[in-house]
């Protein structure tokens, strides 16, 4: 058999895929494309689909892939999903696309189990996304405000690990990702000379006293969260003149939506109050809005757990892990309580970390992926 990805190959056992993972891992890794500009990317992955015999919607909310077969008995609307974007660098004066986490893998595994999938769904229907911009944290917004998830019962995402996660040949059945956002503080004050700073607001110095008063913000420590300032801009049109405006910008996580919601409620008090006892004002903004933190089903991450043994054994089922990075993916549940969701973890040893430009894994890691996905897709559909 020839090793291209273009060539269907037709196997006789039930736990390998027709179109080979390592295959598509290839093609897919030699054209990075950032976010809502995955056009090559969604074109190679919409053709696959169709020559498997899929129906086929593209430029779904931007370049978004979605692939549909029924069966024939009724069933429920499950969908399996994968980010598609590679990340933006700059390296020696040149802007780069770089699949630094893992996106082309994530493409790959549920390709590969879509083509092995295609003629075995029996009841229900399968939903096959391929969604774009994960990175811009808008990719997922963009394929619900398109109605894809309208009708989905289940949803199944999945994402390599790094090697501080996860050892090679593991798997998770639960990734756990934080709620995350970035939180803006714009601070005006009233400019002045610097000989006569009595007649003005510094807003310089009222953003560093916001920035000590987030530092002292709690919420209940059972519950994992930081808030921390990452970036201070401000100052006046000369060293000498007193700054009427500044800007600060907060990196916030929380394990929990509860905790975020209170915890964003108390930094905007702070921020405020801070500023008016300084005789400045504070215009506290959520630019990219809020990532939900991951509400998982537990049933449904049960039998993920139970995929995972079938595949790989039960001494290579990992734990839970409980992550604070952000995913888009978790809008989906977030938006539609009733659909369940689950999203494990495949260990391939990436390092030296995810979004590192240098990010590399061992590809023999991927088929395990593609395994468990047809498995939890055919005990629901099959």
């Amino acid at each position: 058999w020839q090793n291209n990805c273009y060539w269907l190959l037709f196997l006789e056992e039930d736990n390998m895929a027709i179109l080979n993972v390592k295959d598509i891992f290839h093609d897919l890794h030699q054209i990075p494309e950032i976010g809502f500009q995955e056009f090559k990317t969604s074109a190679y992955l919409a053709d696959k689909l169709r020559e498997l015999g899929y129906k086929v919607t593209t430029n779904v909310g931007g370049t978004g892939v979605v692939g549909v077969v029924k069966g024939a008995e009724p069933g429920p609307v499950m969908l399996l999903r994968a980010d598609m974007d590679a990340l933006p660098f700059v390296i020696n004066g040149e802007h780069k696309a770089i699949h630094a986490c893992g996106h082309d893998a994530h493409c790959s595994m549920v390709l590969a189990a879509a083509s092995n999938l295609k003629d075995k769904i029996k009841k229900g229907t399968l939903k096959i996304l391929f969604q774009q911009g994960e990175e811009t944290l808008k990719g997922a917004l963009a394929v619900i405000d398109a109605g894809v998830l309208e009708d989905v019962d289940i949803a199944v995402g999945l994402h390599i690990r790094p090697v501080q996660d996860l050892p090679f040949g593991k798997l998770s059945p639960a990734v756990r990702h934080a709620s995350s956002t970035f939180a803006k503080v714009k601070i005006t004050g009233q400019s002045c000379h610097g000989s006569r700073p009595h007649l003005g607001v510094n807003a310089v110095e009222a953003a560093a006293a916001v920035i000590n008063a987030a530092s002292g913000v709690r919420i209940n420590p059972v519950i994992s969260w930081s808030c921390k300032a990452t970036a201070v801009n401000g100052g006046g049109s000369a060293y000498n003149i007193i700054p009427d405006h500044a800007e600060i910008t907060f990196d916030v996580r929380c394990q929990e939506n509860e905790g975020m919601t209170e915890l964003l409620g108390k930094l905007q008090k702070a921020a405020e109050n801070v500023a008016a006892a300084y005789g400045a004002t504070a215009e506290f903004s959520l630019p990219g809005g809020v990532i939900p933190a991951a509400v998982l089903d537990k049933e449904l991450t049960a039998e993920v757990a139970e995929c995972i043994k079938e595949v790989v054994g039960e001494e290579n089922l990992g734990e839970e892990l409980v992550n604070p990075g952000g995913e888009d993916f978790h809008y989906f549940a977030k938006t539609y309580p009733k659909l369940k969701a689950a999203y494990f973890g495949v260990g391939v040893a990436a390092e030296p970390g995810l979004h590192d430009p240098n990010m590399h894994f061992n590809i023999d890691g991927l088929q395990a992926g593609v395994e468990v996905l047809e498995k939890i897709t055919l005990k629901k559909l099959g």
